[in-house]
C-alpha cells in the first residue's frame, strides 16, 4: 500500500476525514504494537477501515485521483505495451491514456510513489507516466485478467513440451519433478484466481484428452480453463504434497488440508481426491477464516429476523438448530452464533468433522473415527468439561439427537446443523431419530432454515413486467402492475448476471403454543401453521421479498424456496 513512503501521520488524516475514531485508531495502535506492520494494512487487516476508504483517503492526501479497476475496459494496445511479469513485479497496470495528451500514460498503483517502477514503465514505453492508485484487489484481479492465466499457461506448456521431448514419458517422471517451478505456479496461481473470483470450490477434472478446471462462483459452476491430460499427474502430486496425502496412492479416495495466503488473508483448503476413469479429479473447497464469522447485519437477516435471532440466542440453555442442504451457508451462521457468544466469562467447545475454522477462545474437536473419537463419544467426554455452549457440527444419528437434548436440558446451550428442508420438518426429522416429542418441545429453542440466493449485479439487472404466472407464485394481484428484474451480465459480473449471495432464512422461535404442538405430536404443516400465526416468515415468502425488492430475480427465488 501506499502508506509506507507517506511523512504525514496516518492516523490523525482517517481521524480528521472521519474515517476512523479516536477509539479506533487506539485499538488498530495497540495491536500495531502487539505485531507490527504498518498501521494502514493493521487497520484493514482488522477490518477497521475498508481497504477502498483507505487508498481513497491516501490518494486524496497525496493529491492522487484513485481509480476503481473492477469496471476498466483495458485496450490490447495498451496492454501491450509493458511485458506482464513487469507490471506484476512493481503491482502495477497502464489502462489507459491521458485525455489530453496520448504520450501520458495512467498506470494504476499500489505504491503510485515508486519511483522506480516508474521510471521502468517510462523506459520500457518511452512515454510519459501518470501515477493514480488504486487497491491491491482490485489491481489483482486486473492483473489475473489480463496476464495471470497467459503467464502460466505458456509455463506450463513449455514444461509439457520438455517432458514430451524425453524418449520415454512417464508418470514417475512426472511424480519426480512435482516441485518444478511451473507446476508449482500453476496450482498456486489457480488458488489465487479462484479466491479472487469469490470461488467457494475448485474442481480439477480429468477428461479423455484434457484436464477440465472449473470454478464454483455464487453457487454456479463456470470453466475457466483447460490443459492438456499429461498435466495431470504433475497437478494432482504438487496438490498432494501440499495437503500433506500420499503421493504414491492413486486408487483410493484420499483427504488433505492446505493454508494458503492470498492478498494478505488466510485461506483453509479441504483437498478432496477421488480415482476416477480418467485420473484421479480433485476438489478444493476454499474458506476464509474472516468469511465464517460475519457481522450478523452481514448474513442477510432483516431487523425483525434480527431481533428473533439475538432472542434465541439470549437463553442460557436449550437447543438451536440450523438446517439446509449443503452450500446454504450453515456454519456461516452458527460460527457467526459462536462469535457473538464468544466472552471471556463462557466456556465454549465444539465438535466439527472437519473443523472449518480456527476461531480463538473458542476449544474445537475433530472427529477421528480411526481413533473412535465420533460425535457421540466426543460429546459425553465434552459434557465433563463444564461448558456452557456446546456446538455439534452435525447431529447424524439418534444417539447424537439423544446426548444433545439431555445436555440442553441439564442446562448447557446446544447449537447445531441438521440436513432437512423447513424448520418445521426438523421437529419430525427429531421425532424420527426416535426423540420423544415432549423432550423435542422441552429442549429446542429456535430452528433456523436456510438458503443461499444469488445477487443480482447492481450494474447490469434489466428491469421488467412480471407475468401473470409470477404475480400468482408471488401472491400479488394479477391486475396490479409489478417491476422484477432479471439477470443481464457485464463486465463486472464476468457476464454471469449475478454478483454475491445473500442469506434466505425461515426463523421459527419456540414460542409456547409452537411448544404445545410438538408436544401434542403435530405434524410438519400443522406447526408451520401454529408458528406462521405466531409471525414467522417462510422461506418463499422471504424469497418472494427479495424478488419484489430487486435484489435476486425470480427464478433464484423459486428455486430455493420450491419445496415450501
Amino acid at each position: 500500500m501506499a502508506i509506507r513512503r507517506r511523512r504525514v501521520r496516518l492516523g490523525d488524516l482517517l481521524i480528521a476525514q472521519h474515517v476512523i475514531t479516536e477509539e479506533q485508531l487506539q485499538k488498530g495502535l495497540e495491536i500495531q504494537q502487539k505485531t507490527g506492520g504498518k498501521l494502514g494494512e493493521v487497520l484493514v487487516d482488522n477490518n477497521i477501515v475498508s481497504e477502498e476508504t483507505m487508498v481513497k483517503t491516501l490518494g486524496e492526501q497525496l493529491h492522487l485521483s484513485y481509480v476503481d479497476l473492477s469496471n476498466a475496459k483495458i485496450e490490447d494496445r495498451i496492454l501491450e505495451l509493458v511485458p506482464g511479469n513487469v507490471l506484476q513485479k512493481h503491482g502495477m497496470i497502464p489502462f489507459e491514456f491521458a485525455e489530453d495528451n496520448p504520450n501520458v500514460l495512467r498506470v494504476a498503483m499500489v505504491d503510485p510513489l515508486d519511483m522506480e517502477a516508474i521510471d521502468d514503465v517510462s523506459m520500457i514505453t518511452n512515454l510519459q507516466v501518470e501515477a493514480v492508485i488504486t487497491t491491491r484487489r482490485s489491481l489483482n484481479m486486473t492483473l489475473d485478467k489480463y496476464f495471470g492465466q497467459k503467464e502460466v499457461y505458456s509455463a506450463v506448456n513449455e514444461y509439457a513440451k520438455e517432458k514430451e521431448a524425453k524418449l520415454e514419458e512417464s508418470e514417475e517422471m512426472y511424480n519426480e519433478d512435482v516441485n518444478n517451478s511451473p507446476i508449482v505456479q500453476l496450482v498456486k496461481a489457480m488458488i489465487e484466481q479462484a479466491v479472487r473470483q469469490r470461488t467457494s470450490d475448485i474442481h480439477i477434472e480429468p477428461m479423455e484428452r484434457q484436464v477440465r478446471i472449473r470454478y464454483r462462483i455464487d453457487g454456479a459452476l463456470y470453466e475457466r480453463m483447460t490443459y492438456s491430460q499429461k498435466l495431470l499427474s504433475a497437478i494432482v502430486a504438487r496438490i498432494k504434497i501440499i495437503g500433506g496425502m500420499d503421493i504414491s496412492e492413486k486408487r483410493k479416495p484420499q483427504d488433505g488440508r492446505i493454508t494458503q495466503i492470498v492478498d494478505r488473508q488466510e485461506y483453509d483448503i479441504r483437498v478432496s481426491i477421488l480415482p476416477t476413469v480418467y485420473g484421479e479429479k480433485v476438489v478444493m473447497r476454499l474458506t476464509s477464516k474472516n468469511a465464517l464469522t460475519l457481522e450478523k447485519k452481514r448474513l442477510g437477516f432483516d431487523d425483525e429476523e434480527l431481533k428473533k435471532f439475538d432472542h434465541i440466542l439470549q437463553n442460557p440453555h436449550g437447543i438451536l438448530l440450523v438446517t439446509g442442504p449443503t452450500g446454504s451457508g450453515k456454519s456461516t451462521t452458527l460460527y457467526t452464533a459462536l462469535s457473538e457468544l464468544n466472552k471471556e466469562d463462557v466456556n465454549i467447545i465444539t465438535v466439527e468433522d472437519p473443523v472449518e475454522a480456527n476461531i480463538d477462545g473458542i476449544n474445537q474437536v475433530q472427529v477421528n473415527p480411526k481413533a473412535n473419537l465420533t460425535f457421540a463419544s466426543a460429546l459425553r467426554s465434552i459434557l465433563r468439561q463444564d461448558p456452557d455452549i456446546i456446538m455439534i457440527g452435525e447431529i447424524r444419528d439418534g444417539e447424537t439427537a439423544g446426548i444433545a437434548v439431555q445436555a440442553s436440558i441439564t442446562g448447557h446451550l446446544v447449537v447445531s446443523t441438521l440436513h432437512t428442508n423447513s424448520a418445521a420438518s426438523t421437529v419430525t426429522r427429531l421425532a424420527d431419530m426416535g426423540i420423544e416429542s415432549y423432550l423435542i418441545a422441552d429442549s429446542v429453542v429456535g430452528i433456523i432454515a436456510q438458503r443461499l440466493v444469488r445477487r443480482l449485479c447492481p450494474d447490469c439487472k434489466q428491469e421488467y413486467e412480471a407475468p401473470i404466472e409470477d404475480k400468482e407464485m408471488l401472491g400479488v394481484d394479477v391486475n396490479q402492475s409489478l417491476k422484477l428484474f432479471k439477470p443481464c451480465g457485464c463486465d463486472k459480473c464476468d457476464g454471469t448476471g449475478y454478483k454475491g449471495r445473500i442469506g434466505v432464512y425461515e426463523i421459527m422461535e419456540v414460542t409456547p403454543d409452537v411448544k404445545r404442538a410438538i408436544a401434542h405430536q403435530a405434524d410438519a404443516e400443522e406447526i408451520k401453521n401454529v408458528a406462521l400465526k405466531d409471525g414467522m416468515k417462510t422461506l418463499r415468502m422471504r424469497a418472494s421479498e427479495y424478488a419484489m425488492q430487486g435484489i435476486t430475480s425470480m427464478s433464484e427465488a423459486i428455486r430455493v424456496s420450491f419445496d415450501s
